[in-house]
């Protein structure tokens, strides 16, 4: 085992390395801006250093601050969360010429999936089903026009390099193809510094279910089930649940045995998930693959009683994974909504500013993944999100119970929340009874605002 580790990371995920590390008896040393300076991640780590100025690009996006940092304090290992660096085979590869342990996957496993394009064909090649569209990027009109005409409108243009939903148009017939390729290119190439793009078939009202695995570096491989993402707004998760409520256990398992295929068919290791498009007649299309730790992986916690980011650590030093796919057993049900500061009366406008009083729900079955406290700032450097409340219960019906009132109880002032618009998602008849897809909530909103 490690005795340091880095978290080149900020927030909750930061936070939450740093107690998975806290068990393991491994020493943690934080990274922060100057912006974060009194942020929690820096202040309970054992270590803490200032990497640079609140621009991502100058602090949590700087590879080389990074790999000194660890340098300077001994750290053997990086555990980078997710955003930023978690998906940069350049940082893996440069953990690795500075002999780092990278907690992740390896960066020829990255680079094999973090192309989105690239990993269809990868996929397609392993026999897993994949959505019909164009073979890898496109690099002109011309082909975008045969692989859309191809697949049949409508159709998705979607960015090579893509996530978090950035860099997709929805294009429901030829005449809009050249103008949402033109914004899909412009957006890929500031978020993502390439403007590569893909033509793929746009299922109507599919559900968005992804399955998480885990892998050491022997070859072992196990599946923990699925969470449905399915509540998105514009492309962007806003509540994910444990298991999904439209599988059952033989599309579960069906699933799950394509993951670990597109697992083995990428010699992947560490912590990952696959995530597919499911239609009303059950068919599942691979999608994508996030090469990290995800934002929602407590639910699978919760109801698998696997932690994943110790297992993350432990497969990075070399060790096997403590169980194999047969102790794998779903208990109850989990529900997560991500708490942001934001205003959802004037279109989620991002809501910076000072904590002025906080109260947050306890009691059995609820778990907050949080980094906030009484007096915190928020910056407008970052993303919005506060926290994360999860609720676990012996069913599905008793896990949004338990949401219900957690929710009502969650009290932060001094900031717009969207605690109030997660409140009135679980309320609805189509959440309760799971009956919603992943263009539901866009028509939620679309009607409430008439």
């Amino acid at each position: 085992m490690f005795r340091k580790i880095l978290i080149a990371n900020r927030g909750e995920i930061a936070v939450r390395i740093i107690r998975a590390c806290r068990e393991l008896g491994v020493h943690s040393v934080a990274v922060y801006s100057t912006a974060d300076r009194n942020s929690l991640h820096a202040q309970i780590a054992d270590e803490a250093v200032c990497i640079g100025p609140p621009a991502t690009k100058d602090s949590y996006l700087n590879m080389n601050a990074m790999i000194q940092a660890a340098k300077n304090t001994g750290a053997e290992a990086i555990h980078p969360g997710f955003g930023f660096l978690s998906e940069n085979s350049d940082f893996a590869r440069l953990c690795e010429a500075n002999d780092i342990e990278f907690i992740g996957p390896s960066y020829n496993s990255i680079d094999m999936l973090g192309n989105k394009a690239a990993a269809k064909e990868t996929m397609a090649a392993a026999g897993v089903p994949v959505i019909p569209g164009s073979d890898g990027a496109v690099r002109s009109i011309g082909e975008a026009r045969e692989a859309a005409e191809k697949a049949g409108y409508p159709i998705l243009v979607k960015a090579s390099a893509g996530g978090g939903g950035r860099g997709i148009r929805r294009v429901d017939m030829p005449s809009q193809l050249e103008e949402q390729m033109t914004l899909a290119q412009q957006e890929a190439k500031n978020f993502f510094g390439d403007d590569a793009v893909y033509i793929e078939k746009f299922l109507v009202n599919p559900h968005h279910v992804e399955i998480q695995i885990i892998a050491d570096k022997m070859g072992n491989i196990v599946y923990l089930g699925e969470r449905d993402c399915s509540m998105q707004r514009r492309n962007q998760k806003v509540l994910e649940e444990c298991p999904s409520p439209v599988v059952d256990a033989d599309l579960r398992k069906r699933m799950g045995e394509a993951a670990v295929t597109a697992a083995k068919q990428c010699g992947y290791y560490n912590a990952g998930t696959i995530e597919f498009l499911v239609d009303a007649n059950h068919d599942f299309y691979f999608m994508e693959m996030n090469t990290r730790i995800q934002v929602e992986h407590g639910i699978t916690e919760e109801v698998t009683g696997i932690d994943l980011v110790k297992a993350q650590i432990e497969v990075a030093a070399g060790l096997p994974l403590k169980f194999t796919q047969s102790d794998i057993k779903m208990r109850g049900h989990a529900i997560e909504c991500r708490i942001n500061a934001e205003d959802p009366s004037h279109d989620f406008r991002p809501s910076p500013g000072t904590i002025t009083a906080l109260y947050m729900p306890g009691g059995p079955g609820i778990r907050i993944d949080g980094a906030i406290y009484q007096g915190y700032t928020i910056t407008p450097y970052y993303d919005s999100m506060l926290s994360k409340l999860i609720a676990h219960g012996s069913s599905r019906e008793v896990a949004i119970s338990k949401m219900k009132w957690a929710l009502s109880e969650f009290i932060v002032e001094g900031v717009d929340t969207n605690i109030d618009f997660q409140l009135e998602i679980i309320k609805q008849p189509e959440f309760r009874s799971g009956n919603y897809d992943n263009g539901y909530l866009n028509r939620f909103m679309e009607k409430h605002k008439k």
